[in-house]
C-alpha cells in the first residue's frame, strides 16, 4: 500500500495533480523510491534511459558539457517537478545529465510501467504535453536572454530563472531559500563567477536584492522581472 505522504506529494507533481488519490496510490505502488546525496550523478547524458524520475524532496541541476569540457546549467528542478521523460518517449539516449544539489528523495518508474500507465490515464498524456510545452517557451526565453544581453541583463535574466524554479512569493517580493553558488549561476548564465559576484552587489545597491547566507530575497518581483527579463 502506497505511504500517504507519498501519495501527497505526488499530487503536487502536474502529471497527477488532477487524479484521485486511489489512482495515484496505484501508480505509486509501481514506483521505486531512491535516495540521493548532495553531488550525486543521477543519470548521465548519452546514456540509455528507460526511467522515468519524479522529485519528492530536494533539487537537481540539468546540464551538458560543452566541446571544451565546460558544464552548462539548462536548468533546476525541484520537488514537484519530473525529468527523464524524453528517453522513454523516443527510445534515445538521454539528452542531459541530471545531478542532485542537495539531499534528494525520488521516484522512479519504468518506461513499460509508465507507457501502460499513459494508456490507463490518457489525461497524463494531456499534461505531459502541457508541462513539455512549458519548459520549451522557457528554454527559448532564456536563449534569447543570454544571448541578447550584456552581462547584467544575463545575470539578471539567470537570477529570475532561478527564482521561478526552485523559488517561492510572498506579496511582491520573491524569496529563492538556497540560491546556486556563484560557479552554477555563472555556468547557467554563460560568464564568470567574478562577473556574478559583481553583477549581484549592484542588485544589491539598487535594493532590489537582499541576502542572508544562501537565503535571497527579491524585493518587487515583477518590476525585477520587467527591466531584466525581455
Amino acid at each position: 500500500m502506497a505511504e500517504e505522504r507519498i501519495v501527497r506529494l505526488m499530487k503536487h507533481v502536474p502529471l497527477f495533480s488532477k487524479m484521485h488519490d486511489d489512482e495515484v496510490a496505484q501508480i505509486v505502488n509501481q514506483c521505486v523510491r531512491r535516495e540521493c546525496a548532495k553531488d550525486q550523478v543521477i543519470l548521465v547524458e548519452e546514456e540509455v534511459g528507460q526511467t522515468l524520475f519524479i522529485i519528492l524532496k530536494g533539487t537537481v541541476k540539468i546540464t551538458r558539457t560543452s566541446e571544451e569540457g565546460r558544464e552548462v546549467i539548462l536548468t533546476m528542478l525541484k520537488s514537484g517537478d519530473f525529468f527523464g521523460e524524453l528517453s522513454l518517449l523516443d527510445g534515445k539516449g538521454r539528452s542531459a545529465t541530471v545531478i542532485a544539489m542537495e539531499s534528494s528523495e525520488l521516484l522512479t518508474l519504468r518506461r513499460n510501467e509508465f507507457l501502460m500507465i499513459l494508456e490507463k490515464y490518457p489525461q497524463i498524456a494531456i499534461e505531459l504535453l502541457k508541462v513539455l510545452g512549458n519548459r520549451i517557451r522557457k528554454c527559448d526565453l532564456q536563449i534569447e536572454n543570454i544571448t541578447l544581453h550584456d552581462s547584467v541583463g544575463r545575470v539578471g535574466a539567470t537570477l529570475i530563472h532561478v527564482a521561478e524554479q526552485t523559488g517561492y512569493p510572498r506579496g511582491d517580493t520573491m524569496i529563492i531559500p538556497k540560491l546556486p553558488v556563484q560557479q552554477d549561476l555563472a555556468n547557467m548564465a554563460g560568464t564568470a563567477r567574478e562577473t556574478i559576484s559583481r553583477v549581484m552587489t549592484v542588485f544589491e545597491h539598487q535594493g532590489f536584492l537582499k541576502k542572508d547566507g544562501h537565503r535571497v530575497v527579491i524585493s518587487d518581483f515583477q518590476k525585477f522581472k520587467r527591466d531584466y527579463w525581455k
